[in-house]
């Protein structure tokens, strides 16, 4: 008995310390877990800051009647899909109230110019977008007394109207014969700081200008859009500037280190003119290109489209700022852009 109280022994002295060291041990485990804790909501908010500012992106293509009521309808549509599809900022193409009446010259075509305050197509978009909490820029066609423009306005993702961008080059051309109805803009290249980042809003005929696209992003646009209506040329069917004009806006993006949204219809559209018939087929192709110019969504030349697309705005800025585009400019020898014809303009 004595040698198995003396095997016992030790064993029960174990067990019954076990708990004894446990509950000397719970205090700094509870203190490890308390910390491991904090070291990991650390690391997470890091993890979220380093992931930067992500916003999505839209561009709406679609085919127009000549009637405002349908066509206004279709954009609605389309914005709430593109919203389903997790988009923070819809761009819908230019002047898509209509049919893109400037293949003519007639002065009835004045009267669907409406003035820019209690514009019922941008009413009903300022309610939409506060509804579903997005940023739609809304071009119009802008009566400002004995003016017209070329507009668009910047709604807000809480229906704010930010204010006004009024088309800058005004082409005039066979089929494109807008100077016949549109001032030249007079608010210059704008930045609009909306909820989900600073964009630039330029016009069609504005994309063609790399000048315009480096004014907004030297204001601190971090993204451009350029709503558009754009096809085949009347007076020579041969013509298809579709590649070019998708190139120069690369090239906008490339330069400028930036994403870039456009919006253009599709369809054919016949307008009743003083020579007699005008048609356009336009030829869609919208796409939205990336901060190095390359195009990340696109669509087709004849299909209604809602094109997405997600980008981190610090991660491209931090991409923009190490590439050295801005850092290098000389805004010293560049004078001569002031100049119509290439001369050297006084120092």
């Amino acid at each position: 008995m004595v040698k198995l109280h003396l095997f016992l022994h030790p064993l029960i002295l174990c067990f019954l310390s076990k708990p004894i060291r446990r509950r000397a041990r719970l205090p700094e485990y509870k203190s490890q877990r308390k910390s491991a804790r904090s070291e990991y909501r650390l690391l997470a908010a890091t993890e979220r800051k380093m992931e930067g500012r992500v916003v999505v992106v839209s561009a709406l293509q679609f085919a127009c009647s000549d009637d405002v009521s349908t066509n206004v309808d279709t954009a609605e549509r389309l914005v709430r899909a593109a919203h389903g599809k997790g988009a923070n900022i819809i761009l819908i193409q230019e002047l898509f109230e209509g049919y893109y009446f400037c293949q003519a010259q007639r002065e009835d075509f004045f009267q669907r110019a409406k003035p820019y305050k209690g514009h019922p197509t941008i009413l009903r978009m300022q309610k939409l977008a506060k509804e579903l909490g997005v940023v739609i820029p809304v071009s119009f066609f802008e009566e400002a007394n004995n003016a017209h423009y070329n507009s668009v306005a910047i709604i807000d993702a809480d229906g704010a109207d930010l204010g006004l961008y009024r088309k800058s080059h005004i082409p005039d051309g066979p089929g494109y014969q807008e100077k016949f109805y549109f001032n030249p803009g007079d608010t210059g290249f704008k930045v609009f700081e909306t909820k989900f980042a600073k964009i630039g809003v330029a016009i069609c005929w504005d994309q063609w200008f790399p000048e315009a696209a480096r004014a907004m992003v030297l204001q601190g646009a971090e993204i451009l859009f350029y709503p558009t209506a754009i096809g085949s040329e009347p007076q020579d069917e041969g013509l298809d500037s579709c590649d070019h004009w998708k190139r120069v806006m690369q090239g906008h993006a490339g330069a400028n280190v930036v994403p870039l949204v456009t919006s253009n219809r599709i369809g054919k559209e016949i307008i009743e003119t003083e020579h007699g018939t005008s048609e356009i087929t336009f030829y869609g192709n919208s796409f939205i290109a990336g901060p190095t110019g390359e195009i990340v969504a696109a669509a087709n030349e004849k299909d209604e489209a809602i094109l997405i697309a997600q980008f981190n705005l610090d991660k491209i800025k931090s991409k923009r700022h190490g590439w050295g585009v801005f850092r290098d400019r000389r805004p010293d020898l560049y004078k001569v852009i002031l100049t119509l014809d290439g001369s050297n303009p006084s120092v």
